[in-house]
């Protein structure tokens, strides 16, 4: 192996760990949700809270960390990430009351906020675009490793250890960890121009989120993002371990298990579809809209079925597919690097994520709100209900995506023809926009 490869790989391994904590961190109420209700006394709606201040930081700070890694470069964030999720864990073991509890998570927000759209501007850097795509998706993969180690590990960690020293420990690491990224990561490759973005006034700031937005491939990418992911998000962080033991009647253990099949198949295929995509980008698209079509689908029968209480194969199926919408995610991140400048690419994949998570925290705080009293009581009804929330931003998400595939199509098909250079060559169908149909970026 070439030494510059080697060493891109060695800087990707020492900033994916980052992620990977970050995953952990972020996903560890997702089977001590039931454990945080009883410690601080809340019911779903307030314990609904922990993960939509969570996620609603992430969500909120994604613009801004794209301007910061566009700006002062991926290394430096992804320390101050580390810092901010290891004390943020830190404050959550020790909260003696809710209200401190929450503001630890907004802490760990914050942090973890700061670390996929840093991985990602280190990815575009050290890779090429060609291969950016597969090491995106790779680096999702390697996060799902946390996710899995948020189930039935910590579980377990959970009833041995406790609450405070589970949550101790894993914030102490995190912090640690930031020397190790100081040491190890570099923004560019040796001898490579920083590619930098020179814009330091609110105003140049805000051009250039301007300037990210409008760009069609971003905003379907934004869409993308926003439809694939949520559910499988949803269903970890939060509410699945409560509906897997509340309404489909499962035990801790397993349903720790099912929970863990959103992260080992997710971690198994993302690998797989950065491939396909990489190979393939013109299959990018099509797999997300099947994708979504297949979970329209997969989630009338889950809502639909006689009495709430769905047979465990198929909840073990249905899950299992739902989780290929986080490597699915990872499409949204390729087709905005594709239409973006380098300078500009922390930018538009910070637009990105923004997707994903506001229909997290949507979702999160729809499904606490309509359950309301006590989730571990909320029966399969309850549940149907509350899922309801599901099902209508999958629609929405598979709508606005549908919208800004044919407009991002329309625009390549028009560069193509005058003998532009494009990311993707695609021939013209029936169902796309005349040519002469004017501007369709508005």
């Amino acid at each position: 192996m070439p030494a510059t490869k080697r060493r891109a790989l060695v800087i990707w391994a020492a900033a994916v760990a980052v992620y990977l904590l970050a995953v952990f961190n972020r996903t560890s109420l997702g089977v001590a949700g039931l454990q945080a209700a009883e410690r601080f006394h809340v019911g779903p709606a307030a314990l609904g809270v922990f993960t939509v201040l969570q996620v609603g930081v992430y969500a909120a700070m994604q613009i801004p960390t794209g301007l910061l890694v566009d700006r002062f470069g991926p290394r430096r964030v992804l320390v101050a990430a580390a810092l901010a999720m290891g004390v943020g864990q830190l404050l959550f073991a020790l909260a003696p009351t809710y209200s401190i509890a929450v503001i630890a998570r907004g802490v760990l927000g914050f942090g973890d906020a700061m670390t996929f759209v840093s991985v990602l501007r280190l990815v575009a850097a050290h890779f090429s675009s060609r291969r950016y795509a597969s090491i995106a998706s790779l680096t999702a993969a390697v996060g799902s490793i946390g996710n899995l180690a948020a189930t039935v590990p910590l579980t377990l960690l959970l009833s041995h250890a406790g609450w405070v020293a589970t949550f101790a420990v894993t914030g102490s690491v995190t912090m640690v960890y930031a020397v190790v990224v100081g040491l190890r990561v570099r923004d560019t490759p040796e001898g490579a121009p920083a590619h930098r973005s020179d814009a330091t006034t609110v105003r140049a700031l805000l051009a250039q989120v301007r300037d990210a937005w409008r760009t069609p491939g971003t905003r379907l990418g934004f869409w993308v993002h926003f439809s694939t992911m949520f559910a499988p998000a949803v269903l970890g962080l939060l509410w699945g371990f409560p509906y897997l033991v509340s309404a489909q009647g499962m035990s801790e253990s397993a349903a720790g298990a099912v929970l863990s099949l959103l992260v080992v198949v997710g971690g198994v295929t993302g690998p797989i579809v950065g491939e396909t995509i990489s190979r393939k980008p013109e299959w990018r698209v099509p797999m997300v809209a099947a994708f979504l079509a297949l979970s329209i689908g997969v989630w009338a029968v889950l809502l639909g079925w006689p009495g709430g209480v769905v047979p465990v194969p198929l909840v073990i199926v249905a899950f299992s597919f739902v989780s290929l919408g986080g490597p699915l995610s990872g499409v949204g991140f390729a087709i905005a690097r594709d239409y973006n400048p380098l300078f500009r690419v922390g930018t538009a994949s910070g637009v990105v994520n923004v997707g994903g998570f506001a229909a997290i925290t949507v979702t999160t705080l729809g499904i606490g709100l309509l359950l309301g009293g006590d989730a571990a009581a909320a029966d399969a009804n309850s549940f149907r209900v509350a899922f309801t929330t599901i099902a209508a931003m999958l629609l929405l998400g598979a709508w606005r995506t549908g919208v800004w595939w044919r407009r991002a199509r329309a625009l390549v098909l028009v560069a193509g023809a005058r003998g532009e250079e494009v990311p993707v060559q695609i021939r013209r169908r029936s169902w796309d926009i005349p040519a002469h149909a004017g501007s369709v970026a508005s």
